[in-house]
């Protein structure tokens, strides 16, 4: 049985050196419209189902090692070249261990590519999962899962949530990974409160890193291995 939704997927979020480059080979990825905030940030819309954006904000540290949070793409056709047409780097190509391609986008954020599923091929191409690094993906997914509102579905050593509120895409994965996380995620997600703090999500494990002041108005947080997130006083 799906638990109460303390809180609801809202967005996602890329750190990058060069926020509008980085917004403008998304929007083009994706087909999305990019918008310059006019701060050396960007955002790019009209690229899920609803209407959460992908927000892209300016950070002076570059990337170092492999990203903890990643996103997955459906293609329309088996061909990855309009991707690194629009600025990727080719990692890895389909081998005998895997049926898609890993790519990074201009900041160095890592992402896979997959071609069309039997029966379904997307008019462009479009993400369908979100995908975390995890040292106890069943823990960290039932976690989730109590407080979206979802359910857990596992696969081998990895869990998935279902039915998250506000969720865009079709599955939200916590993959098993044997390293631990050592430094900031450069791509996180934002979730929107049900209630008016963030007290119920601090009781049920996560962490306040930094509260509400003169700069922003949301609480940035870290879940129970440490994935930050910020979270949003109900509109």
């Amino acid at each position: 049985m799906a638990a109460v939704a303390i809180a609801a997927f809202r967005d996602v979020c890329m750190d990058a050196t060069e926020a509008l480059t980085l917004g403008r080979f998304w929007s083009a990825a994706l087909g999305g419209e990019f918008v310059d905030l006019g701060d050396k940030s960007s955002r790019v819309d009209h690229v899920m189902p609803g209407d959460q954006s992908i927000w892209i904000d300016p950070v002076p540290e570059p990337r170092s090692g492999k990203n903890r949070v990643h996103l997955d793409l459906r293609l329309p056709t088996a061909d990855p070249a309009p991707l690194v047409a629009a600025g990727a780097v080719m990692l890895r190509e389909p081998d005998d261990e895997i049926s898609w391609w890993v790519l990074s986008d201009p900041d160095g954020n890592e992402f896979c590519a997959f071609g069309p599923r039997p029966g379904h091929s997307p008019a462009a191409t479009e993400v369908y999962e979100l995908v975390v690094d995890s040292a106890n993906p069943a823990a960290q997914a039932a976690w989730w899962a109590a407080v979206t509102g979802g359910w857990v579905e596992t696969s081998g050593a990895d869990a998935s949530v279902a039915g998250a509120a506000g969720f865009p895409w079709d599955h939200w994965v916590f993959g098993t990974v044997p390293e631990p996380k050592t430094a900031k995620n450069r791509v996180h997600w934002d979730v929107n409160l049900t209630g008016a703090d963030p007290g119920d999500l601090v009781a049920s494990g996560a962490r306040i890193l930094r509260e509400p002041d003169d700069t922003i108005s949301w609480w940035i947080m870290a879940d129970p291995e440490g994935n930050e997130f910020c979270a949003f006083k109900p509109a």
